[in-house]
Protein backbone atom coordinates (compact mmCIF):
# COMPACT_ATOMS: atom_id res chain seq x y z
CA UNK A 1 0.00 0.00 0.00
CA UNK A 2 1.37 3.46 -0.92
CA UNK A 3 0.50 7.07 -0.46
CA UNK A 4 -0.13 9.46 -3.27
CA UNK A 5 -0.76 13.08 -2.32
CA UNK A 6 -1.86 11.95 1.14
CA UNK A 7 -4.22 9.20 -0.09
CA UNK A 8 -3.91 5.48 0.27
CA UNK A 9 -3.61 3.46 -2.91
CA UNK A 10 -3.29 -0.21 -3.46
CA UNK A 11 -1.29 -2.02 -6.22
CA UNK A 12 -4.57 -2.97 -7.85
CA UNK A 13 -6.05 0.48 -7.68
CA UNK A 14 -7.23 1.67 -11.07
CA UNK A 15 -6.43 5.23 -10.23
CA UNK A 16 -2.84 4.81 -11.25
CA UNK A 17 -2.41 6.81 -14.40
CA UNK A 18 0.14 6.44 -17.14
CA UNK A 19 3.51 7.61 -16.04
CA UNK A 20 2.55 7.99 -12.35
CA UNK A 21 5.48 7.33 -10.10
CA UNK A 22 5.22 7.80 -6.39
CA UNK A 23 7.42 10.84 -6.13
CA UNK A 24 7.21 13.89 -3.92
CA UNK A 25 6.72 16.82 -6.25
CA UNK A 26 8.20 19.29 -3.81
CA UNK A 27 11.65 17.86 -3.28
CA UNK A 28 11.83 15.24 -6.06
CA UNK A 29 12.15 12.34 -3.56
CA UNK A 30 10.09 9.22 -3.80
CA UNK A 31 8.02 8.11 -0.86
CA UNK A 32 7.33 4.43 -0.36
CA UNK A 33 5.98 3.52 3.03
CA UNK A 34 3.54 1.11 4.76
CA UNK A 35 0.99 2.15 7.39
CA UNK A 36 1.60 0.05 10.47
CA UNK A 37 -1.58 1.35 12.12
CA UNK A 38 -4.52 3.70 11.62
CA UNK A 39 -2.66 6.37 13.51
CA UNK A 40 -2.09 9.24 11.03
CA UNK A 41 0.67 10.77 13.14
CA UNK A 42 3.04 7.87 12.63
CA UNK A 43 4.61 7.50 9.26
CA UNK A 44 7.72 5.76 8.15
CA UNK A 45 8.89 7.61 5.11
CA UNK A 46 11.88 6.38 3.32
CA UNK A 47 13.45 8.94 1.03
CA UNK A 48 15.69 8.09 -1.83
CA UNK A 49 17.75 10.39 -3.94
CA UNK A 50 16.37 11.25 -7.33
CA UNK A 51 19.42 9.88 -9.06
CA UNK A 52 18.90 6.35 -7.75
CA UNK A 53 17.41 4.08 -10.36
CA UNK A 54 14.36 1.95 -9.88
CA UNK A 55 14.76 -1.77 -10.11
CA UNK A 56 12.31 -2.49 -12.90
CA UNK A 57 11.42 -5.68 -14.66
CA UNK A 58 9.14 -6.57 -17.47
CA UNK A 59 5.52 -7.39 -16.86
CA UNK A 60 4.54 -10.93 -17.74
CA UNK A 61 1.33 -9.56 -19.17
CA UNK A 62 0.63 -9.18 -22.83
CA UNK A 63 1.22 -5.42 -22.63
CA UNK A 64 4.91 -5.01 -23.45
CA UNK A 65 4.94 -1.37 -22.39
CA UNK A 66 3.92 -2.04 -18.75
CA UNK A 67 6.68 -2.26 -16.15
CA UNK A 68 6.38 -3.16 -12.45
CA UNK A 69 8.55 -2.19 -9.51
CA UNK A 70 9.88 -4.29 -6.68
CA UNK A 71 6.70 -3.49 -4.80
CA UNK A 72 4.59 -4.90 -7.66
CA UNK A 73 3.39 -1.51 -8.80
CA UNK A 74 2.44 -1.33 -12.49
CA UNK A 75 3.76 1.69 -14.34
CA UNK A 76 3.92 2.71 -17.97
CA UNK A 77 7.10 4.57 -18.89
CA UNK A 78 6.86 7.68 -21.01
CA UNK A 79 10.48 7.58 -22.21
CA UNK A 80 13.04 4.90 -23.09
CA UNK A 81 14.40 3.06 -20.08
CA UNK A 82 18.01 3.34 -19.04
CA UNK A 83 20.42 0.79 -20.49
CA UNK A 84 23.85 -0.43 -19.63
CA UNK A 85 26.88 0.45 -21.72
CA UNK A 86 27.57 -2.98 -23.21
CA UNK A 87 24.00 -4.16 -23.37
CA UNK A 88 23.09 -6.07 -26.51
CA UNK A 89 19.41 -5.36 -26.09
CA UNK A 90 17.50 -2.78 -28.03
CA UNK A 91 17.99 0.75 -26.79
CA UNK A 92 14.52 2.02 -27.67
CA UNK A 93 12.76 -0.19 -25.18
CA UNK A 94 10.82 -2.06 -27.82
CA UNK A 95 13.14 -4.93 -28.65
CA UNK A 96 12.64 -8.58 -27.85
CA UNK A 97 15.75 -8.75 -25.73
CA UNK A 98 17.67 -10.88 -28.25
CA UNK A 99 21.39 -10.28 -29.02
CA UNK A 100 22.31 -8.26 -32.08
CA UNK A 101 22.90 -10.06 -35.39
CA UNK A 102 21.91 -13.36 -33.83
CA UNK A 103 25.01 -13.38 -31.65
CA UNK A 104 27.38 -12.99 -34.60
CA UNK A 105 28.07 -9.30 -34.17
CA UNK A 106 30.43 -7.34 -31.98
CA UNK A 107 34.13 -7.13 -31.48
CA UNK A 108 35.99 -10.40 -31.06
CA UNK A 109 33.03 -12.51 -32.14
CA UNK A 110 33.81 -15.47 -34.40
CA UNK A 111 30.34 -15.69 -35.96
CA UNK A 112 27.13 -17.48 -35.17
CA UNK A 113 27.38 -20.57 -33.06
CA UNK A 114 27.47 -23.68 -35.21
CA UNK A 115 28.79 -21.95 -38.32
CA UNK A 116 32.06 -23.82 -38.04
CA UNK A 117 30.26 -27.05 -38.88
CA UNK A 118 29.63 -25.84 -42.41
CA UNK A 119 33.17 -24.67 -43.18
CA UNK A 120 34.74 -26.25 -46.28
CA UNK A 121 38.27 -25.08 -45.62
CA UNK A 122 38.19 -22.38 -48.28
CA UNK A 123 38.68 -18.71 -47.66
CA UNK A 124 36.85 -16.46 -50.12
CA UNK A 125 38.00 -13.17 -48.66
CA UNK A 126 41.03 -11.85 -50.52
CA UNK A 127 42.04 -9.80 -47.45
CA UNK A 128 42.19 -12.88 -45.20
CA UNK A 129 45.73 -14.16 -44.40
CA UNK A 130 44.56 -17.71 -45.19
CA UNK A 131 43.32 -16.72 -48.64
CA UNK A 132 44.77 -18.84 -51.45
CA UNK A 133 44.14 -17.72 -55.02
CA UNK A 134 44.94 -21.20 -56.39
CA UNK A 135 41.80 -22.59 -54.78
CA UNK A 136 39.55 -20.21 -56.68
CA UNK A 137 37.20 -21.58 -59.28
CA UNK A 138 38.10 -20.93 -62.89
CA UNK A 139 36.00 -18.29 -64.57
CA UNK A 140 35.62 -17.98 -68.34
CA UNK A 141 35.54 -14.35 -69.46
CA UNK A 142 34.00 -13.72 -72.86
CA UNK A 143 34.51 -10.45 -74.71
CA UNK A 144 31.31 -8.76 -75.80
CA UNK A 145 31.35 -6.69 -78.98
CA UNK A 146 28.30 -4.40 -78.86
CA UNK A 147 26.75 -3.47 -82.21
CA UNK A 148 27.50 -0.05 -83.66
CA UNK A 149 24.58 2.33 -83.28
CA UNK A 150 23.28 4.29 -86.26
CA UNK A 151 24.56 7.58 -84.81
CA UNK A 152 28.18 6.33 -84.88
CA UNK A 153 27.91 4.38 -88.16
CA UNK A 154 28.98 7.21 -90.46
CA UNK A 155 31.80 8.32 -88.15
CA UNK A 156 33.35 4.83 -88.22
CA UNK A 157 32.71 3.69 -91.81
CA UNK A 158 33.23 6.96 -93.72
CA UNK A 159 37.03 7.14 -93.11
CA UNK A 160 37.27 3.53 -94.28
CA UNK A 161 35.55 4.37 -97.59
CA UNK A 162 37.72 7.45 -98.11
CA UNK A 163 40.80 5.30 -97.64
CA UNK A 164 39.41 2.80 -100.14
CA UNK A 165 39.11 5.57 -102.73
CA UNK A 166 42.87 6.04 -102.36
CA UNK A 167 44.13 2.44 -102.57
CA UNK A 168 41.20 0.65 -104.31
CA UNK A 169 41.70 -2.65 -102.44
CA UNK A 170 38.29 -4.21 -101.75
CA UNK A 171 39.79 -7.05 -99.71
CA UNK A 172 41.17 -4.56 -97.18
CA UNK A 173 37.72 -3.01 -96.80
CA UNK A 174 36.14 -6.43 -96.34
CA UNK A 175 38.69 -7.33 -93.67
CA UNK A 176 37.99 -4.14 -91.74
CA UNK A 177 34.23 -4.59 -91.96
CA UNK A 178 34.45 -8.17 -90.70
CA UNK A 179 36.07 -6.84 -87.51
CA UNK A 180 33.11 -4.51 -86.90
CA UNK A 181 29.74 -5.45 -85.46
CA UNK A 182 27.52 -3.24 -87.59
CA UNK A 183 24.34 -5.01 -86.57
CA UNK A 184 21.18 -3.42 -88.05
CA UNK A 185 23.28 -0.58 -89.48
CA UNK A 186 24.64 -2.93 -92.16
CA UNK A 187 21.77 -1.94 -94.46
CA UNK A 188 23.09 1.65 -94.47
CA UNK A 189 26.32 0.54 -96.15
CA UNK A 190 25.06 0.82 -99.75
CA UNK A 191 23.41 4.18 -99.14
CA UNK A 192 26.54 5.65 -97.53
CA UNK A 193 28.97 4.45 -100.24
CA UNK A 194 26.84 5.69 -103.16
CA UNK A 195 26.08 9.04 -101.50
CA UNK A 196 29.84 9.58 -101.06
CA UNK A 197 30.48 8.73 -104.74
CA UNK A 198 27.84 11.11 -106.12
CA UNK A 199 30.01 14.23 -105.90
CA UNK A 200 33.19 12.49 -107.04
CA UNK A 201 34.74 11.48 -110.34
CA UNK A 202 33.77 8.63 -112.60
CA UNK A 203 36.74 6.65 -111.34
CA UNK A 204 35.41 6.70 -107.78
CA UNK A 205 31.96 5.68 -109.02
CA UNK A 206 33.48 2.71 -110.81
CA UNK A 207 35.32 1.78 -107.60
CA UNK A 208 32.04 2.07 -105.69
CA UNK A 209 30.28 -0.33 -108.07
CA UNK A 210 33.18 -2.78 -107.75
CA UNK A 211 33.05 -2.52 -103.94
CA UNK A 212 29.31 -3.26 -103.82
CA UNK A 213 29.82 -6.23 -106.14
CA UNK A 214 32.64 -7.63 -103.97
CA UNK A 215 30.74 -7.12 -100.70
CA UNK A 216 27.67 -8.91 -102.06
CA UNK A 217 27.59 -12.50 -100.88
CA UNK A 218 30.55 -12.07 -98.51
CA UNK A 219 29.32 -9.26 -96.28
CA UNK A 220 25.95 -8.12 -97.63
CA UNK A 221 22.95 -10.24 -98.53
CA UNK A 222 20.52 -9.59 -101.37
CA UNK A 223 17.91 -8.27 -98.94
CA UNK A 224 20.40 -5.86 -97.36
CA UNK A 225 21.46 -4.54 -100.78
CA UNK A 226 17.82 -4.05 -101.77
CA UNK A 227 17.09 -2.27 -98.49
CA UNK A 228 20.09 -0.01 -99.07
CA UNK A 229 18.83 1.04 -102.50
CA UNK A 230 15.34 1.56 -101.04
CA UNK A 231 16.76 3.98 -98.47
CA UNK A 232 18.77 5.67 -101.22
CA UNK A 233 15.64 6.26 -103.31
CA UNK A 234 13.87 7.62 -100.25
CA UNK A 235 16.60 10.22 -99.61
CA UNK A 236 17.08 11.11 -103.28
CA UNK A 237 15.20 14.40 -102.98
CA UNK A 238 17.70 15.59 -100.35
CA UNK A 239 20.71 14.39 -102.33
CA UNK A 240 19.54 16.35 -105.37
CA UNK A 241 20.09 19.60 -103.49
CA UNK A 242 23.88 19.09 -103.45
CA UNK A 243 24.12 16.97 -106.62
CA UNK A 244 21.60 18.04 -109.30
CA UNK A 245 22.30 14.99 -111.48
CA UNK A 246 21.81 12.56 -108.56
CA UNK A 247 18.73 10.81 -110.12
CA UNK A 248 20.69 9.98 -113.29
CA UNK A 249 23.70 8.73 -111.35
CA UNK A 250 21.58 6.66 -108.95
CA UNK A 251 19.79 5.13 -111.94
CA UNK A 252 23.17 4.13 -113.37
CA UNK A 253 24.15 2.57 -110.03
CA UNK A 254 20.91 0.56 -109.96
CA UNK A 255 21.44 -0.67 -113.54
CA UNK A 256 25.05 -1.61 -112.76
CA UNK A 257 23.96 -3.49 -109.61
CA UNK A 258 21.45 -5.48 -111.67
CA UNK A 259 24.15 -6.26 -114.25
CA UNK A 260 26.46 -7.44 -111.43
CA UNK A 261 23.67 -9.70 -110.04
CA UNK A 262 23.55 -7.73 -106.79
CA UNK A 263 19.90 -6.78 -107.40
CA UNK A 264 17.18 -8.96 -108.94
CA UNK A 265 15.83 -7.83 -112.34
CA UNK A 266 12.33 -7.44 -110.84
CA UNK A 267 13.59 -4.70 -108.50
CA UNK A 268 12.68 -1.98 -111.02
CA UNK A 269 9.33 -3.46 -112.06
CA UNK A 270 8.00 -3.72 -108.50
CA UNK A 271 8.24 0.07 -108.08
CA UNK A 272 6.57 1.08 -111.35
CA UNK A 273 3.61 3.33 -110.65
CA UNK A 274 4.11 3.16 -106.87
CA UNK A 275 6.55 6.03 -106.25
CA UNK A 276 5.30 9.51 -105.50
CA UNK A 277 8.72 11.23 -105.61
CA UNK A 278 9.52 12.51 -109.11
CA UNK A 279 13.27 12.14 -108.51
CA UNK A 280 12.91 8.48 -107.59
CA UNK A 281 10.80 7.80 -110.69
CA UNK A 282 13.45 9.48 -112.83
CA UNK A 283 16.17 7.27 -111.38
CA UNK A 284 14.21 4.08 -112.01
CA UNK A 285 13.35 5.17 -115.54
CA UNK A 286 17.05 5.77 -116.25
CA UNK A 287 17.93 2.31 -114.95
CA UNK A 288 15.15 0.72 -117.01
CA UNK A 289 16.39 2.38 -120.21
CA UNK A 290 19.96 1.23 -119.63
CA UNK A 291 18.91 -2.35 -119.00
CA UNK A 292 16.56 -2.59 -121.99
CA UNK A 293 18.96 -1.22 -124.59
CA UNK A 294 20.67 -3.54 -127.03
CA UNK A 295 23.59 -5.39 -125.40
CA UNK A 296 22.76 -3.41 -122.25
CA UNK A 297 24.32 -5.83 -119.78
CA UNK A 298 27.64 -5.80 -121.64
CA UNK A 299 27.68 -2.04 -121.99
CA UNK A 300 26.98 -1.54 -118.30
CA UNK A 301 30.43 -2.94 -117.47
CA UNK A 302 31.89 0.34 -118.79
CA UNK A 303 29.06 2.62 -117.76
CA UNK A 304 31.46 4.86 -115.84
CA UNK A 305 34.05 4.85 -118.61
CA UNK A 306 37.67 3.81 -118.44
CA UNK A 307 39.89 6.18 -116.52
CA UNK A 308 42.86 6.40 -114.27
CA UNK A 309 45.17 3.43 -113.96
CA UNK A 310 42.60 1.17 -115.58
CA UNK A 311 43.36 2.60 -119.01
CA UNK A 312 45.97 0.90 -121.20
CA UNK A 313 49.40 2.53 -121.34
CA UNK A 314 49.23 3.07 -125.09
CA UNK A 315 45.94 4.91 -124.69
CA UNK A 316 47.43 7.17 -122.03
CA UNK A 317 50.49 7.96 -124.17
CA UNK A 318 48.26 8.77 -127.15
CA UNK A 319 46.14 11.17 -125.08
CA UNK A 320 49.25 12.92 -123.72
CA UNK A 321 50.70 13.39 -127.22
CA UNK A 322 47.41 14.87 -128.44
CA UNK A 323 47.37 17.16 -125.41
CA UNK A 324 50.87 18.49 -126.16
CA UNK A 325 50.12 19.02 -129.87
CA UNK A 326 47.02 21.04 -129.04
CA UNK A 327 49.02 23.09 -126.56
CA UNK A 328 51.76 23.89 -129.09
CA UNK A 329 49.15 25.18 -131.50
CA UNK A 330 47.05 27.13 -128.96
CA UNK A 331 49.41 27.89 -126.08
CA UNK A 332 46.50 27.50 -123.59
CA UNK A 333 48.12 26.34 -120.34
CA UNK A 334 44.88 26.09 -118.26
CA UNK A 335 43.26 23.83 -120.88
CA UNK A 336 46.35 21.61 -121.02
CA UNK A 337 46.35 21.41 -117.22
CA UNK A 338 42.66 20.45 -117.15
CA UNK A 339 43.18 17.71 -119.70
CA UNK A 340 46.11 16.30 -117.75
CA UNK A 341 44.10 16.22 -114.51
CA UNK A 342 41.24 14.52 -116.31
CA UNK A 343 43.48 11.58 -117.14
CA UNK A 344 43.84 10.88 -113.38
CA UNK A 345 47.27 9.27 -113.63
CA UNK A 346 49.58 11.25 -111.32
CA UNK A 347 51.96 8.30 -111.20
CA UNK A 348 52.40 8.50 -114.98
CA UNK A 349 53.21 12.23 -115.31
CA UNK A 350 56.84 11.44 -116.09
CA UNK A 351 55.58 10.31 -119.50
CA UNK A 352 54.27 13.84 -120.16
CA UNK A 353 57.72 15.31 -119.35
CA UNK A 354 59.40 12.81 -121.67
CA UNK A 355 56.97 13.41 -124.54
CA UNK A 356 57.21 17.21 -124.10
CA UNK A 357 61.02 17.25 -124.38
CA UNK A 358 61.03 14.80 -127.31
CA UNK A 359 58.41 16.86 -129.15
CA UNK A 360 60.48 20.01 -128.59
CA UNK A 361 63.58 18.28 -130.01
CA UNK A 362 61.67 17.02 -133.03
CA UNK A 363 60.23 20.50 -133.66
CA UNK A 364 63.67 22.15 -133.18
CA UNK A 365 62.28 25.70 -132.96
CA UNK A 366 62.68 28.39 -130.36
CA UNK A 367 58.90 28.82 -130.22
CA UNK A 368 58.40 25.19 -129.20
CA UNK A 369 61.24 25.47 -126.69
CA UNK A 370 59.72 28.52 -124.96
CA UNK A 371 56.20 27.09 -124.84
CA UNK A 372 57.31 23.74 -123.47
CA UNK A 373 59.36 25.48 -120.81
CA UNK A 374 56.34 27.60 -119.76
CA UNK A 375 54.10 24.53 -119.56
CA UNK A 376 56.54 22.54 -117.44
CA UNK A 377 57.11 25.54 -115.16
CA UNK A 378 53.37 25.95 -114.60
CA UNK A 379 52.87 22.25 -113.85
CA UNK A 380 55.87 22.09 -111.50
CA UNK A 381 54.88 25.29 -109.66
CA UNK A 382 51.33 24.02 -109.05
CA UNK A 383 52.78 20.62 -107.95
CA UNK A 384 50.71 18.80 -110.54
CA UNK A 385 53.98 17.26 -111.66
CA UNK A 386 56.07 16.30 -108.64
CA UNK A 387 59.88 16.77 -108.59
CA UNK A 388 60.38 13.02 -108.73
CA UNK A 389 58.24 12.70 -111.85
CA UNK A 390 60.13 15.62 -113.46
CA UNK A 391 63.55 14.09 -112.75
CA UNK A 392 62.42 10.70 -114.00
CA UNK A 393 61.13 12.21 -117.26
CA UNK A 394 64.39 14.10 -117.96
CA UNK A 395 66.51 11.04 -117.18
CA UNK A 396 64.49 9.02 -119.65
CA UNK A 397 65.33 11.65 -122.31
CA UNK A 398 69.02 11.51 -121.38
CA UNK A 399 69.00 7.72 -121.79
CA UNK A 400 67.25 7.89 -125.19
CA UNK A 401 69.56 10.54 -126.73
CA UNK A 402 71.62 8.10 -128.85
CA UNK A 403 68.44 6.95 -130.61
CA UNK A 404 67.02 10.47 -130.89
CA UNK A 405 70.18 11.68 -132.64
CA UNK A 406 69.40 9.37 -135.54
CA UNK A 407 66.25 11.35 -136.31
CA UNK A 408 67.39 14.75 -134.98
CA UNK A 409 71.12 15.31 -135.64
CA UNK A 410 71.27 18.51 -133.56
CA UNK A 411 69.42 16.95 -130.62
CA UNK A 412 72.33 17.41 -128.17
CA UNK A 413 72.68 21.11 -128.84
CA UNK A 414 68.94 21.72 -128.58
CA UNK A 415 68.72 19.67 -125.39
CA UNK A 416 71.58 21.63 -123.84
CA UNK A 417 69.91 24.91 -124.75
CA UNK A 418 66.55 23.72 -123.37
CA UNK A 419 68.16 22.50 -120.15
CA UNK A 420 69.83 25.88 -119.57
CA UNK A 421 66.55 27.74 -120.17
CA UNK A 422 64.71 25.38 -117.80
CA UNK A 423 67.39 25.86 -115.15
CA UNK A 424 67.14 29.65 -115.45
CA UNK A 425 63.34 29.40 -115.02
CA UNK A 426 63.84 27.17 -111.92
CA UNK A 427 62.23 24.19 -113.60
CA UNK A 428 65.12 21.76 -113.09
CA UNK A 429 67.79 21.69 -110.43
CA UNK A 430 71.55 22.15 -110.79
CA UNK A 431 72.15 18.46 -110.11
CA UNK A 432 69.91 17.48 -113.00
CA UNK A 433 71.67 20.01 -115.25
CA UNK A 434 75.05 18.47 -114.44
CA UNK A 435 73.80 15.07 -115.57
CA UNK A 436 73.13 16.45 -119.07
CA UNK A 437 74.87 14.14 -121.58
CA UNK A 438 77.53 15.56 -123.91
CA UNK A 439 78.14 14.29 -127.41
CA UNK A 440 81.64 12.80 -127.57
CA UNK A 441 84.06 14.11 -130.17
CA UNK A 442 85.60 11.55 -132.53
CA UNK A 443 88.52 11.89 -134.99
CA UNK A 444 90.68 9.81 -137.28
CA UNK A 445 94.02 8.93 -135.72
CA UNK A 446 95.82 8.20 -139.00
CA UNK A 447 95.26 6.66 -142.37
CA UNK A 448 96.89 3.44 -141.23
CA UNK A 449 94.14 2.79 -138.68
CA UNK A 450 91.75 1.76 -141.42
CA UNK A 451 89.41 4.69 -140.94
CA UNK A 452 88.38 3.67 -137.44
CA UNK A 453 86.91 6.31 -135.14
CA UNK A 454 88.39 6.64 -131.71
CA UNK A 455 86.88 8.49 -128.79
CA UNK A 456 88.99 11.00 -126.92
CA UNK A 457 89.84 9.78 -123.49
CA UNK A 458 88.28 11.92 -120.80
Amino acid sequence: MSLKNGKKITPDDDGVQDGDIIVNDMNGNMDNSEDSSNDSNTKDVRSFKKSKKLNLRKSPSTDNNVLITDNHHKIKPTCPQPFTKNSKKSRNGKGRGLPKKGGAGGKGVWGKPGVEMFEDGRCNDSHDPNYDSDNEEKFIVEAIDPPIVKEDFEKIVEPLILEYFEHGDTSAVLTELDCMNLGPSKTKMVELVISMALDRKATHREMTSVLISDLYGKFLTSEEVSTGFDDLLGSLSDLTIDTPDAPIVVGQFIARAVADDCLPPKYISKYKGKLECAKSREALEKADVLLNQRHGIVRLDNIWGTGGGIRPVKSLIKNMVMLLKEYLSSGDIPEATRCLKQLEVPHFHHELVYEAVVMMLENSTNRAMVRMCKLLKSLVTSVIITPDQLVQGFKRVYAAMPDLCLDVPNAYSFLEKFANVSYNESVISAELLKELPQRGRKRFVSEGDGGLLKEVAP
